[in-house]
């Protein structure tokens, strides 16, 4: 095996924290002596070993002289967990193969510094591209200190996610609609509208087993949510919260009886501001959100500018109809030159469904 083949090791086991570490990055480390593994490990959940140091705590065999490969530069600081740097120094690791940079302030640059002044030999950038978009939720996340927002939504390929009569399920297949799971076992949170919840009446739960299901948050600026909707009926045992303008006493005193936090949020143009909502939830510890609402409610997103990423599923079937609706509805943009533009487009196939990705270009969002 080659150096490439050892990071890809590292990958893999690193993707087994998704969902399971948040707001911290996934990591995985592999440790390689004489061309063989000898010892792997990652960040299994929040608050446990970081990757390196789990992989060399449970290492039977002398690590010295050993290279360690680790999909995201080492922490050289304390935190729920003493320093990967200083067990690496300890346990006489000759090299470090590093993925991706931290972009926390407390690391960033200093780990791998402390390293080469400790001798070691530190080679980074291997499979950069890959280990990045691991961990683009936390890089986002640690920087910003802002809820990374994934807006998904499945279509037609004329563009429909509903047909005239409001009926969409289903319009993508059933591989399709489990890697949508995955994402939400991926994500902190799921947000959607009010109008979902009056439409489909939801769960928004994670399906997989042994899946942690994510925070649900409802847009609801007047507090509309139905007392007897699947959303509330639930809330005491999935995290909900209700984020409303209204400031009806008695009746968030009901919500708060069934188990769902209500935030107040400031209103901007007679909707919530998404904006100072980002915040909050920032500020709570939510680092990403997938957002399955409504075209309105994507429309809003977008000139909120809070969209950092789109996956549009597209089924190859026709629904047709003037009045059936699109993903992104509102007022719409007057000229093609105003159009939110999207960036990196990567294509993804789920049986005979599509599944195309983008980055939304900051500067194209008001």
């Amino acid at each position: 095996m080659n150096d490439i083949e050892f990071m890809k090791q590292a990958l893999e086991l690193a993707k087994k924290g998704m969902g399971l570490v948040n707001p911290n990055p996934m990591v995985g480390a592999v440790v390689v002596k004489d061309g063989k593994v000898i010892s792997t490990g990652y960040h299994e959940r929040f608050g446990a070993l970081h990757a390196e140091r789990a992989a060399l705590e449970s290492c039977t065999e002398d690590c010295r002289g050993a290279d360690l490969y680790v999909t995201l530069e080492p922490c050289c600081h304390f935190g729920k967990t003493p320093p990967c740097t200083d067990i690496i120094i300890e346990k006489g690791i000759k090299r470090v193969f590093i993925g991706s940079s931290d972009p926390n302030p407390l690391v960033a640059g200093k780990g791998v510094e402390k390293l080469r002044e400790a001798g070691i030999e530190v080679i980074e950038g291997v499979l950069k591209d890959e280990c990045d978009e691991l961990n683009e939720i936390f890089f986002y996340y640690i920087t910003t200190g802002l809820p990374f927002v994934t807006m998904k939504y499945a279509m037609t390929l004329d563009g429909k996610i509903a047909c005239y009569t409001g009926h969409s399920k289903w319009i993508t297949g059933e591989t399709a609609r489990a890697n949508v799971q995955r994402d939400r076992l991926r994500h902190s949170a799921v947000m959607v509208g009010v109008g979902t919840v009056f439409a489909d009446d939801p769960t928004l739960t994670c399906k997989l087993e042994d899946g942690r299901n994510p925070v649900r948050i409802i847009c609801d600026t007047h507090l509309r949510t139905p007392f007897d909707s699947n959303i509330v009926k639930t809330a005491k045992d999935v995290p909900t919260i209700l984020a409303t303008h209204s400031q009806n006493a008695e009746k968030i005193a009901k919500f708060e009886s069934f188990g769902c936090n209500v935030i107040q949020i400031d209103e901007f143009n007679g909707h919530l501001s998404l904006t100072d909502l980002m915040k909050s939830l920032g500020e709570e510890g939510i680092d990403s959100i997938l957002l399955e609402g409504g075209s309105e409610l994507n429309w809003s997103a977008l000139k909120a500018g809070i969209v950092n990423k789109i996956q549009a599923y597209i089924a190859p079937k026709l629904f047709g109809g003037e009045t059936s609706r699109t993903p992104v509805s509102g007022i719409g943009v007057p000229f093609p030159a105003d159009a939110v533009m999207l960036t990196s487009p990567k294509i993804t196939r789920f049986g005979d469904d599509l599944l195309l990705e983008s980055r939304v270009l900051p500067c194209s969002q008001d």
